[in-house]
């Protein structure tokens, strides 16, 4: 393999790596299919007061699956100095 290709690979890797860790905010509930427990979600709907957003988590095991629940936390935005 040349070591461009190799270079080439290794960027892919990299920014596939970084798309799914990065953490972002959710417009719609629904469109949180695949909730794993202890996973947290932050979901933007508009359902929460000024300054807040709504954080879904994956709380307990039962027998359907996983349940959620949800709560309105404070809305982190950018550092700033």
């Amino acid at each position: 393999m040349s070591l461009r290709r190799a270079a080439c690979l290794s960027l892919l890797i990299a920014i596939a790596l970084a798309s799914t860790a990065r953490a972002g905010t959710i417009g719609r509930e629904q469109d949180v299919v695949d909730l794993k427990l202890g996973q947290r979600v932050l979901v933007d709907d508009g359902t929460c007061p000024a300054g807040q957003v709504k954080e879904v988590r994956g709380a307990k095991m039962t027998d359907k699956g996983i349940s959620r629940t949800s709560s309105c936390v404070p809305r982190h935005g950018p550092k700033t100095k």
